[in-house]
């Protein structure tokens, strides 16, 4: 099995454990509060430039609270909520038996193409992966993200500027210049880092109009 295939193998059990003892809370989904939460929603969704008719990927949707968030504040594109574990799938399903048009996966269709990606929290839990180890895996997460966007894609890391008694070893702290570096070099020459929030992460938003 490979490192990747190892890593997510660990992140999904730690999420189905969290769906399963937390419910569809933020802490379900290992976040503090709903209030942290929408607002680094707020700041994700500044990848969108359309005000309607778009199409969006939200990449490790958990049970689908950007999706809650995105309908109240648009009323006219189609959303795929794409999570490796059952478990988060099985409670986004549940809690949108209405809604029809949107989908809900564990497995991408080959060849799938969205106007915009966004990804929260995906890269936040590194559980026991060496930090070397953790940011191949986000460089090689990125490039997936980046062949399924079409207009751009937003993501979030905790950043390394934490205060050192909130940190935890378990979590990955990264460097935002290196991944703007990264991001910059690889993908678009429009990139933005927003890292005035007052969380201790930072967004960026990579363009590719």
């Amino acid at each position: 099995m490979s490192k990747k295939n190892d890593i997510l193998s660990s992140v999904n059990k730690y999420y189905s454990e969290k769906i399963i003892s937390n419910g569809a809370t933020p802490q379900g989904v290992d976040w503090n509060s709903s209030e942290s939460q929408n607002l680094r929603f707020e700041v994700l969704k500044n990848v969108i430039t359309r005000t309607r008719n778009f199409t969006l990927l939200d990449y490790g949707c958990g049970f689908g609270s950007m999706y809650d968030f995105l309908k109240l504040k648009y009323d006219d594109f189609s959303y795929c909520g794409y999570d490796i574990s059952n478990e988060m799938i099985n409670e986004a399903l549940s809690r949108n038996k209405e809604n029809k048009t949107n989908k809900w996966v564990t497995i991408l269709d080959e060849g799938s193409k969205f106007d915009f990606v966004i990804a929260s929290g995906l890269f936040n839990v590194k559980l026991n992966s060496p930090n070397d180890e953790w940011l191949e895996y986000i460089k090689k997460t990125l490039l997936e993200i980046n062949a399924l966007s079409i207009n751009g894609f937003a993501f979030n890391v905790l950043t390394k500027y934490s205060d050192a008694e909130y940190m935890k070893d378990n979590l990955y702290y990264a460097d935002p210049l290196l991944l703007f570096d990264f991001c910059k070099t690889e993908f678009s020459k429009n990139v933005a880092v927003l890292h005035d929030y007052n969380l201790y992460e930072f967004t960026i938003i990579v363009r590719k109009e």
